[in-house]
C-alpha cells in the first residue's frame, strides 16, 4: 500500500492539457475529412460487390416466390363451390385430394384472393336459377365459416387487403349467372347484399347477340351504383362494346385469352383487348388447355399478347380450377403460379408488370367499383324499373 504514495500524481496544467491533446495523430471518434468519407464509402462498395460475387445469383423460380410473397396472386375464378357439392365430406384446412383446391395448396402457389364461381348448370329456367344461387351463396358461407384459419369472407377492396394481413385467402363473391335475376333488379340488390360482387351478363335476353337492352342498361346502372361488377367473358361482341361505353367502373373478362392466339367463343379478339385496355378493364387469362394451351409456355404466350395488346394494367389471372376444365402441364392445380411466375420472369417481365397481373389490377378494380358506388348512391335511388316497361 505504500507503493500508492510514493509518487502522488499531480494534475497537468489547462495549456499543458491543451498541448498533449494537439499531439494525438488520430482519435477513433474524430469525425472523417470528406476525402476519408469518400474512401471509406468506396471501400465498403467493393466489399459488398466482392461478397455479391461470390453469393449464387437467385433463380427465376426463387424471385418469383418472393415477388409473390409480397405480392399474391388474386385468382379471378375458382369453381369450387360447385365441386364441393358433390362431395360427401371434405377438409379444405388439412388438405383434400378430390378438388384441386385446398389450403395448403393455396399456400404453396400464394394465392391470396380466390373470386368463387356462383355459375350454375345449364338449363336452369329462370326461379330455379334463383333459388340454385342462393344455395350456391348458402353454401360458400358454410365452407368458409367452417375453414376460419384459411378462408375470409371479402366484400370490398378493403376487406381482401385485410384477410391477406391476418393471413387468410380473401373469398369474394362471383362470378354469378345474370340468369339469377329473373330479371329483377330487387333481386340484384338482395343477392348483393348477401356478398354478391361480379355478374356474367352473357346468356339473357337483355344482353345478347343484339347488344344491351333498354333494361339492360338499367341493370348495368344498377350494378354501378351497388359496386357489383360486370364480367363480360362469352358475352358478343356488341355488348361489350356497349357496356364498355356506358359503365362507370372497370369491368372484368373472368375467362377470355387471345383469340389471335388460340380461337375459343370467350377469347377476345385483338379489337376488344384494345377497347378493354382503354377503358381500364381486366382480362383475366384462364389456366386451362381449351382456352391457351396444353403447356405452361402456352398460358405466359397468352400473357404476353394480352399485355402487348392491353397494356400492363389489364392482364391477370384466372385459374378455373374444379370447374371440369383440364389444365396446361405444370398448372395442374393451385399450387402451380410460382412456376408461370417465373416464366414470366425469364421473359423479361418487369417485376412491376408482374406485380400488377397477379395482385394490383385486381385490387384496383375492386377499389375503383367500390368508391363509384358509394359516389353513385349519394344522387342515385334504387332502381324500381321493369323489364316488361323497358323492353316492350
Amino acid at each position: 500500500m505504500a507503493d500508492l504514495h510514493d509518487e502522488p500524481h499531480t494534475l497537468p496544467e489547462v495549456g499543458e492539457l491543451d498541448d498533449e491533446a494537439q499531439t494525438v495523430p488520430f482519435s477513433p471518434y474524430a469525425p472523417l475529412t470528406a476525402e476519408e468519407a469518400a474512401e471509406a464509402a468506396q471501400a465498403v462498395q467493393a466489399a459488398q460487390a466482392v461478397q455479391a460475387a461470390q453469393e449464387p445469383e437467385s433463380t427465376p423460380l426463387e424471385r418469383a416466390r418472393a415477388l409473390l410473397a409480397a405480392h399474391p396472386v388474386a385468382d379471378g375464378y375458382s369453381g369450387l363451390p360447385s365441386a364441393l357439392r358433390h362431395l360427401p365430406c371434405y377438409d379444405l384446412q388439412l388438405g383434400e385430394s378430390a378438388v384441386d383446391t385446398d389450403v395448403p395448396r393455396l399456400r404453396r402457389g400464394n394465392v391470396g384472393a380466390l373470386l368463387w364461381s356462383l355459375h350454375l348448370p345449364e338449363g336452369l329456367v329462370a326461379d330455379r336459377a334463383v333459388g340454385a344461387t342462393l344455395e350456391q351463396l348458402d353454401l360458400v358461407r358454410a365452407v368458409i365459416a367452417a375453414h376460419p384459419e384459411g378462408l375470409r369472407l371479402a366484400r370490398s377492396a378493403g376487406q381482401v387487403i385485410d384477410a391477406r394481413n391476418c393471413g387468410r385467402v380473401a373469398i369474394v363473391l362471383g362470378p354469378a349467372a345474370a340468369a339469377a335475376l329473373d330479371d329483377s333488379l330487387g333481386i340484384l340488390r338482395v343477392l348483393h347484399s348477401l356478398g354478391l360482387r361480379v355478374l356474367t351478363l352473357a346468356g339473357t335476353s337483355w344482353a345478347g347477340d343484339a347488344g344491351l337492352t333498354r333494361f339492360g342498361e338499367e341493370v348495368l346502372r344498377e350494378m354501378n351504383r351497388l359496386g357489383v361488377l360486370a364480367d363480360l367473358s362469352g358475352a358478343s361482341d356488341l355488348t361489350v362494346g356497349r357496356v364498355l361505353t356506358l359503365s362507370r367502373t372497370p369491368v372484368l373478362c373472368t375467362r377470355s385469352a387471345a383469340a389471335a392466339l388460340r380461337p375459343h367463343p370467350a377469347n377476345l379478339s385483338d379489337e376488344l383487348l384494345a377497347g378493354l385496355g382503354e377503358a381500364k378493364g381486366l382480362c383475366l387469362v384462364p389456366l386451362t388447355a381449351e382456352q391457351t394451351g396444353p403447356g405452361l409456355r402456352d398460358v405466359a404466350d397468352h400473357l404476353d399478347h394480352v399485355r402487348a395488346i392491353a397494356g400492363p394494367a389489364c392482364v391477370g389471372l384466372s385459374g378455373l380450377y374444379d370447374s371440369g376444365a383440364a389444365h396446361p402441364q405444370g398448372l395442374a392445380d393451385a399450387s402451380g403460379y410460382p412456376h408461370l411466375i417465373a416464366e414470366l420472369l425469364r421473359r423479361g417481365w418487369p417485376e412491376t408488370d408482374i406485380t400488377l397481373l397477379t395482385w394490383g389490377n385486381v385490387q384496383r378494380v375492386l377499389r375503383t367499383a367500390d368508391f363509384t358506388a358509394r359516389a353513385a348512391q349519394d344522387r342515385r335511388e334504387p332502381s324500381t324499373a321493369r323489364i316488361a316497361e323497358l323492353d316492350r
